[in-house]
């Protein structure tokens, strides 16, 4: 069972953007389900109305947007690369704001779904704008300049409540519903036709017109994930060889003592014997894996190291350093045959 769960974590791990998208998707179709689920009571009160309805419109976007942030793994990366001291690595901010804006955009799809729900269904927007119908062009205008403003908007915030709305009289309730609900409609609409070519342009037209930006900020972060991911993975195999040797030893230095005191017992009582000869060490392949970090002081100084001052992004000292366009020392470099295989997925 275990080895099954191993097999399902390393998949979602190697496929680690299909499994959070998967995510975003199930959290959009849990958005709708929740508004549908939801019963939405209008206060009906002028003074409650927009701001219940603004609460319903905007609260829920933003606790899905932040959920849609904390389920994704790379949040706690960013922090780290952001709040991290440069040492012999600069920070490059393309690079954070890639990773912040391809979280952003997972993020985002569960807040645009309850917005875009909410507007096609009409009840938020109804309840939120009901007191500003224009009662002269749907209704009785002759009678609006005989009413107080406050009793005017009183009987118009009843108006998603049909079972105390009582201001028939000056303006009929379905035609202020049908009026309301079709504005909503037509903003849902009008949000969902944006957000969708916001969506195409930021997915497909942006990496058209900076390419090699696009290709840096995307390659240096993926090195970001693949780096800590691998130094999570050498930081666990030390740890349990550390561990295993520890133990080892510990239950060596209890055999010795044991061995010991049966020894002075015999002595005392027989003849000295010869003493039974130490199993060999059998934890080289553990020592090994300990890389020379075999207390803790040493593998505190390491992980303060590796934070405060990670090692440059440069490999092969011995070999010279690209620069600009051309080779810094080394004089002048061979030329090199260079063959582009292009290649598609089906």
């Amino acid at each position: 069972t275990m080895d099954k769960f191993r097999m399902i974590f390393q998949f979602l791990q190697s496929n680690q953007e299909s499994f959070m998208n998967g995510i975003c998707g199930i959290m959009a179709l849990a958005s709708a389900q929740m508004y549908s689920a939801f019963d939405f009571n209008c206060p009906c009160l002028p003074g409650y109305n927009a701001a219940y309805s603004m609460g319903i419109l905007l609260a829920p976007p933003l606790v899905l947007f932040l959920l849609g942030l904390v389920m994704n793994n790379n949040v706690s990366m960013l922090a780290e690369e952001w709040k991290r001291p440069p040492g012999h690595r600069a920070k490059d901010p393309a690079v954070l704001r890639y990773m912040f804006c391809s979280m952003a955009q997972r993020a985002l799809i569960a807040p645009v779904v309850w917005v875009a729900v909410t507007l096609l269904d009409g009840k938020c927007f109804l309840c939120a704008f009901c007191t500003a119908v224009p009662v002269t062009a749907l209704g009785n205008g002759s009678l609006v300049p005989g009413l107080p403003a406050s009793e005017l908007a009183r009987l118009l915030a009843r108006l998603p409540c049909p079972e105390i709305y009582d201001g028939d009289w000056l303006l009929a309730r379905e035609v202020a519903v049908r009026y309301l609900r079709c504005i909503s409609q037509a903003l849902g609409w009008s949000f969902v036709l944006l957000t969708t070519l916001l969506a195409f342009v930021v997915r497909s037209v942006r990496p058209c017109f900076t390419q090699a930006a696009f290709l840096k900020s995307k390659y240096w972060s993926h090195y970001i994930d693949i780096e800590r991911r691998l130094f999570d993975e050498t930081c666990t195999e030390h740890a349990k060889a550390f561990a295993k040797v520890c133990i080892q030893q510990f239950f060596e230095a209890m055999n010795n003592d044991l061995e010991l005191g049966h020894a002075h017992g015999a002595m005392a009582m027989a003849p000295a014997s010869k003493a039974a000869p130490m199993p060999p060490d059998g934890g080289e392949e553990e020592r090994e894996k300990l890389r020379g970090i075999t207390d803790q002081g040493a593998m505190n100084r390491l992980l303060t190291s590796w934070h405060k001052c990670k090692p440059p992004l440069r490999l092969g000292r011995e070999e010279p350093l690209l620069m600009g366009n051309g080779w810094a020392g080394g004089g002048p470099q061979p030329l090199r045959k260079e063959v582009a295989t292009y290649f598609s997925k089906v």
